[in-house]
């Protein structure tokens, strides 16, 4: 009763609709949610609620900025503008970064070739240090080496293959929900009349108002990691004598890839693992050791603060998010959050906790 007040307005209304109809809304909820983890398109559910909440929050800021008379012009013109600003910012970041690596993907074929110098020279170099019984296993010369390490990489391009294929359907899924959730913002707001359509707009409300409150939580885990991040980058590593280039690259990058829960982190600690052994390996080592040791505090410090936006208790989410991760991978991982904080929403919406 006293979270009533905290529902969606649709979610309010005195006219209650009929059993069947609740019952057919949950289901079809359900079974969409379902379906999306099924078809891996998560990236695409969370770039819907994405881009609505920041087409309607841009939409909102320039309201405030314009000064014309209030009305539905400005408001209308607003949020065309958003929701333009939002469809076609990816877009010029995407054309800006490929402007910008242009000289290094042309550089590419050169680098490949470095790296098998490096690579080769490194396993002669172990061959001489290794005893006679175990240097005998590995290639002898140069030449031989590089057509090993070629002979590799080229039977595991089907599998490099597949998975860039998989990345780039999950950025096709993800643009396409930015655009969806978009237009779905700046779409006329007619009150709906069927009981099933009010139903199910209650049902969607109260799952975007789950995600609002997880991305809230999500910044405030970005801003302790970057914290962290920034203080092992700028003055434990430079008093052993082992500071990374690209630091407030890679502390910047630390923040917006922190922004995605989990799945953010992990990208990060395989960049900043590179970037430690291109200064040496116990710089690497110090990295891996740093970074998995953050990423499994961030276990607890997720379902803390995600638990105190949502009212879920720690041990609540943390059983959810294992044993999402156990059922869907690491996408579960990243909806346990979502789905969690949604059911409960609903629980509360029911009167039942």
């Amino acid at each position: 009763m006293g979270n009533q007040h905290q529902l969606p307005t649709v979610c309010q209304s005195p006219v209650l609709p009929s059993r069947g109809v609740m019952v057919a809304s949950y289901l079809l909820m359900i079974s969409t949610l379902l379906l999306v983890m099924w078809q891996k398109l998560l990236p695409g559910l969370l770039c819907v609620c994405l881009g609505f909440l920041l087409t309607r929050g841009l939409a909102s800021l320039l309201a405030r900025v314009d000064r014309r008379p209030p009305g539905p012009v400005p408001d209308r013109w607003a949020q065309v503008l958003a929701a333009t600003l939002v469809c076609i910012a990816p877009l010029v970041w995407i054309a800006i970064a490929l402007t910008q690596s242009r000289g290094y993907l042309t550089d590419v074929p050169h680098q490949y070739k470095e790296l098998l110098d490096y690579l080769a020279n490194t396993v002669l170099e172990l061959r001489s240090k290794l005893p006679l019984e175990l240097s005998a296993m590995l290639p002898q010369g140069t030449a031989e080496i590089q057509q090993a390490i070629a002979t590799y990489l080229a039977a595991k391009a089907g599998a490099l293959a597949s998975a860039g294929k998989a990345w780039l359907g999950g950025l096709l899924h993800a643009y396409m929900g930015l655009l969806i959730g978009a237009l779905a913002a700046v779409r006329p707001r007619l009150p709906p009349r069927a009981a099933l359509t009010r139903a199910l707009q209650c049902r969607v409300m109260l799952l975007g108002e789950a995600f609002r409150q997880i991305v809230a939580a999500q910044f405030w885990i970005a801003l302790f990691n970057t914290c962290l991040t920034a203080i092992f980058l700028l003055l434990i590593l430079p008093t052993f004598d082992m500071a990374l280039p690209y630091t407030p690259a890679l502390i910047m990058l630390t923040f917006i890839a922190g922004l995605i829960p989990i799945v953010g982190n992990l990208f990060c600690n395989v960049v900043l693992t590179l970037v430690g052994l291109s200064v040496s390996p116990t710089a690497a080592g110090t990295c891996l050791a740093f970074l998995i040791l953050i990423h499994k505090a961030e276990y607890v410090i997720n379902a803390k603060v995600v638990g105190q936006r949502t009212h879920m208790a720690v041990w609540e989410l943390l059983t959810v998010m294992f044993i999402a991760e156990s059922v869907f991978g690491p996408a579960g991982l990243v909806a346990a959050p979502l789905f969690y904080a949604y059911l409960k929403k609903e629980l509360e919406a029911a009167r039942l906790v």
